[in-house]
């Protein structure tokens, strides 16, 4: 029973940090956001609750499927479980549209028959604390980013948005939801200001309408990056130049006659053939094969290689 308990406990840890830390602090949010709401009846807030129970949600389902992708390769699936992220990352989606319309339809309401709100305070001290904490998983997300994605350019927020596309499905869906959570917390206090400083009531509306399209975005967003990987996607090109790169440093390659990498999770599949310069034994080839194999394997991101070998036939076939 221990070393099973140990086993899993490795496991939870190799799950996406990101995505288990926006877990726990949405749901946090989602509570007293949906205390402030019901004291108030502010529909900007009740927006923002709606918001962090389907980032709550959605993160913690994220959260399992990147522990269950972690699992090794078996007989029954030799490639791994690389893309079960894909898919509760699709559940994820689902969660998220359903939550934008329930926004959208309670902001349509309260722009057509538009009512006071009380507990400004509450409101302003509950938002101010999403503020801090959505900022925080965003923050913690773009670090997850920089790492995921092996960038070294300076300055967090300019890397996260040029590499997010690099980043594991997880990181990325909790990228864009807390981008929107954070947008969303200060969309919503500047509901509050104009309908109770300026008496503009029908902004709480606009507001949550917004907030609801903006949820819609990621949405579509996550949703086709999802279904591309689990269509099976190409690697970006910065890794098939790299991994290339490593092929063809080998003194005895003279050049690849073909390769595919298929990127699955935040893994990727390296299948090829290169071309060894002529006159080498049987034996100093595959010696050579189970050289360059291990090599790519001991890159973080490569998950497995099927190599082959065949003598340069004086064609160059890769730029």
């Amino acid at each position: 029973m221990g070393v099973v308990f140990v086993s899993l406990l490795e496991k939870f840890k190799k799950g996406n940090t990101s995505s288990g830390i926006a877990a726990l602090g949405n749901s946090f949010l989602a509570v007293i956001k949906g205390i402030a709401a019901a004291f108030s009846g502010n529909g900007s807030m009740f927006a923002s609750a709606m918001h962090s129970m389907a980032d709550a949600v959605n993160q913690g389902f994220v959260y399992f499927g990147s522990v269950l992708s972690e699992f090794p390769a078996s007989k029954r699936f030799p490639t791994g479980f690389g893309r079960v992220i894909n898919i509760f990352c699709m559940v994820a989606v689902i969660v998220v549209t359903v939550m934008a319309y329930e926004t959208i339809m309670t902001g349509w309401n309260l722009f057509q028959n538009p009512e006071e709100s009380g507990g400004l305070l509450l409101n302003f001290i509950v938002l101010l604390v999403s503020l801090v904490v959505d900022g925080f998983i965003l923050y913690k997300a773009m670090k997850e980013i920089a790492v995921e994605s092996n960038s070294e350019s300076s300055g967090i927020l300019r890397t996260a948005f040029t590499n997010v596309g690099k980043a594991s499905p997880a990181t990325r869906l909790v990228f864009y939801e807390d981008l929107v959570a954070t947008s969303g917390a200060a969309l919503a206090m500047l509901g509050i200001v104009l309908s109770q400083f300026f008496g503009i009531l029908k902004a709480d509306g606009i507001i949550s309408i917004i907030i609801g399209l903006l949820m819609l975005f990621v949405a579509f967003r996550v949703g086709y990056d999802n279904m591309v990987g689990l269509i099976g996607v190409a690697a970006p090109a910065e890794v098939q130049k790299k991994l290339t790169s490593l092929l063809l440093d080998d003194e005895n390659v003279v050049d690849i006659y073909k390769v595919r990498i298929i990127q699955e999770g935040r893994l990727y599949h390296v299948e090829g053939t290169v071309e060894l310069k002529k006159g080498l034994t049987l034996a100093d080839a595959d010696d050579i094969k189970f050289r360059l194999t291990d090599k790519l394997l001991r890159q973080p991101e490569v998950a497995d290689v099927v190599l082959g070998i065949i003598e340069d036939d004086d064609k160059k076939s890769w730029n």
